[in-house]
């Protein structure tokens, strides 16, 4: 389901705001699609990245972020 509201999501270490999300990558967020139930989403766009998020660990919910430039610039 895509979202273009900030819907708030937590592991068991962190909760993500957007203020915090926004602060962390350093760019400002636009939209988020969630797969399924899942508890977090699958991927985060901001103006200049799309987000992919990773369950990081198996027994506790943990999650990483890797950032895909959205719009390269080739040469």
């Amino acid at each position: 389901m895509m979202s273009c509201e900030w819907r708030t999501f937590s592991t068991d270490a962190e909760t993500y705001t957007q203020a915090a999300f926004e602060e962390m990558i350093g760019d400002e967020f636009e939209a988020m699609m969630f797969k399924g139930n899942d508890e977090f989403p699958a991927y985060i766009w901001t103006v200049n990245y799309v987000i992919i998020v990773k369950r990081s660990a198996k027994m506790i919910t943990d999650i990483s972020f890797e950032r895909i430039p959205r719009n390269p610039v080739c040469e």
